[in-house]
């Protein structure tokens, strides 16, 4: 009996989510251990505007070849020969920004506001490099859904990422008191540093795990499939380098743009802080990302394809609109993850969840620009949103402050969301469940504004009532999907 695909591709996230949801849980547990006991606001600062160069650097280096590997090694069928060529030119890009940085670091580190981090920045880039070196052995794992492997690979590199930030960061100084900074590797060095060393030593892990799909690697550069593999993935590039740009830009331009430049790190770390609290979300997209590329590039060859697609959409808004509840209605919980200093920031909570849906939503409509190759209308829609999240950024910044920034990340992902909705219809045509979409998000934010109302009694009181209007959505949920769910059995 044929396995429906829907409850496929729901067992591939859970799978996925090992791999992606429990070490990036087990990595947030670094937030409260930061922001709480080791770093100040502005060393956090630091921290977070340092990874989103990391982040941006990623993209650039990895050039869109994980997707376009996807796309050739179905198409082809020879997916090694697919793995060769993209790992090639992961690894040509690498080696020259790898020397880049080297020849110019004094440079770079002065570009960046941080002369005095010239360590932090080398590790960032030696982690950029190795993290781009592991990322088509990854998307190799996936082809063949080994998502086992994948998650035991992603859990054990994260587990020593966080073992290492605690015995520099919490062992070696309790133990070796004021001698610790006699020691040469402390000697001069911020603490920050040890974030960074802890991180490069992790991603180094994950290239040695990864050694059985690196073991037959050859360089290859053939010239007919790379060039359908390079034209099918720069506007996969593209599309990447917007989207870590409307997820990092913020990080970045604060830094350049807050009226008090002496507080910028500050505000800086209180607003990064406060961002991770949509962690849930990012999670929970992140891991269905993992789970739904190539199950929709597998999907796409069968009759009820866009039926298919139609119903992931459903399930993925009612599980996304019940995180946005879980964490707002509970933000009183959640708040304590975070250091009390930080707290300033939690404001922009609800604002950057929803905007997380809005971005998973836009995730499941790139259906359409990615099997029908048309991969560059993606590259036009996410070029639009960076328009948006710089256009607001920097206009507002000077004025709102990091407020300013999660607005430019709402508007930016609500934007191309509906330009992919619009623009999908005309190229690859799904019928979504339009009712059923607008009910269930006018319901959650109604919900929402209502526990609002009442946002001024008693904690326990209001955690009481809050805890109902969450099993108030639930039951909805359940009252209308039940005849679905019976079906998927």
């Amino acid at each position: 009996m044929a396995i429906n695909p829907i409850k496929k591709l729901a067992g591939d996230t859970l799978v996925y989510g090992l791999g992606t949801m429990v070490p990036r849980l087990l990595n947030y547990l670094l937030v409260p251990f930061y922001t709480i006991f080791v770093f100040n606001q502005s060393q956090y600062g630091q921290i977070t505007s340092l990874y989103a160069y990391l982040a941006l650097l990623l993209v650039i280096l990895t050039f869109g070849m994980e997707t376009g590997f996807f796309r050739y090694a179905n198409l082809t069928k020879q997916p090694v020969r697919v793995f060769n060529i993209a790992s090639s030119v992961v690894f040509a890009l690498s080696v020259v920004f790898l020397l880049l940085v080297v020849v110019f670091l004094d440079e770079i580190v002065i570009i960046l506001g941080y002369p005095e981090n010239k360590i932090s920045v080398l590790l960032v880039a030696l982690i950029v490099v190795l993290d781009a070196f592991t990322a088509i052995p990854f998307a190799f794992l996936r082809f063949k859904e080994k998502a086992k492997r994948f998650s035991i690979i992603r859990i054990v590199t994260v587990v020593v990422n966080i073992s290492l930030n605690l015995i520099f960061l919490v062992v070696i100084p309790k133990l070796a008191g004021e001698a610790m900074h006699e020691f040469p590797i402390y000697k001069g060095n911020s603490l920050i540093v040890f974030v960074f060393i802890s991180n490069i030593a992790s991603s180094l892990l994950a290239f040695v795990l990864l050694w059985p799909e690196w073991r037959n690697f050859k360089i290859s550069f053939e010239k007919e499939l790379f060039g359908k593999i390079l034209h099918y993935s720069y506007p996969v590039l593209i599309i990447g380098i917007a989207a870590i740009v409307n997820e990092v830009a913020d990080k970045i331009l604060l830094k350049y743009l807050l009226p008090e430049p002496a507080t910028a790190d500050a505000r800086i770390g209180i607003y990064g802080a406060s961002y991770k609290l949509a962690i849930l979300m990012m999670l929970f997209i992140q891991m269905f990302r993992y789970a739904a590329e190539p199950f929709f590039f597998a999907e796409s060859d069968k009759q009820d394809a866009r039926q298919t697609y139609s119903r992931v959409m459903t399930y993925f808004v009612i599980f996304t609109w019940l995180i946005f509840l879980g964490v707002t209605l509970y933000i009183d919980i959640f708040k304590y993850f975070i250091g009390e200093k930080f707290w300033g920031g939690l404001a922009i909570v609800p604002i950057v969840l929803a905007a997380k849906l809005f971005l998973g939503v836009f995730y499941n409509l790139s259906v359409w620009y990615k099997l029908s190759g048309k991969t560059i209308y993606g590259a036009v829609i996410a070029m639009i949103g960076v328009a948006i999240t710089v256009g607001i950024n920097a206009v507002f910044i000077p004025a709102y402050g990091f407020m300013a920034s999660a607005w430019a990340n709402f508007a930016c992902y609500f934007t191309i969301m509906l330009i992919s909705f619009v623009w999908g219809r005309r190229v690859y045509r799904v019928n979504y469940n339009f009712k059923k979409l607008i009910a269930y998000s006018l319901f959650a934010v109604g919900l929402y504004f209502l526990s609002a109302l009442f946002a001024d009694i008693e904690l326990e009181l209001r955690l009481l009532l809050n805890t109902g209007l969450l099993l108030i959505y639930m039951a909805a949920v359940f009252f209308f999907e039940r005849r679905a769910a019976f079906i998927l059995r």
